[in-house]
């Protein structure tokens, strides 16, 4: 029997009863060799003839076009994350010593700071620097040292004594922060910045110019009658609320300006030092006919700085006898 059954199995293989079988796999299946039966990545290659025996070394297509797509999102997140170069500088535009980097700034300073009361607002301005952008994109730095305060109606100096408001005035009684800007003599102009108080407001009289020094000088010679007979010092640029309207390139065009989100003038926050400056209070600068108002210390400067425009030696002595009592 079992030799008999042998013989006939053999017989029956000779004859090709039992045949090999292929299989094509088209091209995009995802389905499994076999159903029921996982499919293994590496067992067989879309498109092949699968004969009962893996394919070294080859993978499903679905598998490798996944890895490639990861492999392309991986290169696009790695390119993403390289910083772009930075565009060099203008040439000539020479930063300050006092900024320790030459491409940013210390933000602006916003509508908080300039609402408190002038004569507290006067002494806040001194050290922050106020910057002019011009039309071609220059920027003009100044730190303030020397300032006066305006109280308002009951300041017979001020512009807005009494309480009375007119078109010239108006930037007085606006939001803190915003721009006044008068003419003297009929042809100088004098920058001043709305306080806390209907009618106060604070006269910026004096510039430490730091940035963009040959360009005021030249907005500054383009102003005098002789300009051609001397140059300007540095520290004749802003010694003045009309020479440091020249310097700056400001107008009436300024006049009702918001300090505080204009494009064109705005303020930042000054240098940070190791000690505060002594700040000297003394009598503001041509106040005629306005009673005991003409001597009050309204007028705020920085000791020992060379750009103030007048240096007041009575009341620094009695600031020196004050610190030492």
């Amino acid at each position: 029997m079992r030799a008999r059954g042998r013989a006939g199995l053999s017989a029956r293989l000779g004859r090709g009863a039992l045949k090999l079988v292929s299989v094509t796999l088209p091209p995009d299946t995802d389905q499994p060799l076999f159903p029921g039966r996982a499919h293994r990545p590496g067992s067989a290659r879309a498109g092949s003839r699968v004969t009962g025996c893996r394919e070294a070394g080859q993978m499903p297509a679905p598998l490798s076009r996944k890895i490639g797509q990861k492999k392309q999102r991986l290169a696009e997140s790695q390119q993403q994350q390289i910083p772009k170069e930075k565009p060099p500088s203008a040439p000539g535009l020479q930063r300050s010593i006092y900024f320790s980097s030459s491409e940013d700034h210390p933000a602006r300073l916003g509508p908080e700071f300039f609402d408190q009361p002038a004569v507290t607002l006067a002494r806040a301005f001194l050290g922050q620097v106020l910057v002019r952008r011009l039309a071609d994109g220059t920027e003009l730095r100044g730190r303030i040292v020397e300032t006066e305060a305006y109280l308002g109606p009951e300041d017979e100096a001020a512009h807005s004594r009494g309480g009375r408001q007119t078109p010239r005035n108006r930037g007085m009684f606006m939001k803190p922060g915003t721009l006044y800007v008068y003419i003297i003599y009929g042809m100088y102009f004098c920058l001043n910045v709305s306080s806390q108080g209907a009618g106060a407001c604070v006269l910026l009289r004096a510039l430490e110019p730091l940035e963009g020094l040959e360009t005021m000088r030249q907005l500054r010679d383009n102003q005098r009658k002789n300009a051609a007979g001397r140059t300007l010092k540095d520290r004749e640029l802003c010694s003045g609320p009309s020479k440091l309207c020249q310097a700056l390139a400001i107008d009436k065009s300024f006049d009702q300006r918001d300090l505080a989100r204009d494009e064109a003038v705005w303020l930042e926050r000054g240098p940070v030092e190791s000690s505060s400056p002594a700040v000297v209070a003394a009598a503001r600068i041509g106040i005629g006919h306005a009673g005991e108002w003409t001597q009050k210390p309204l007028r705020f400067y920085i000791q020992g700085s060379p750009w103030v425009s007048v240096v007041d030696r009575v009341a620094e002595q009695m600031y020196h006898a004050q610190q030492t009592a």
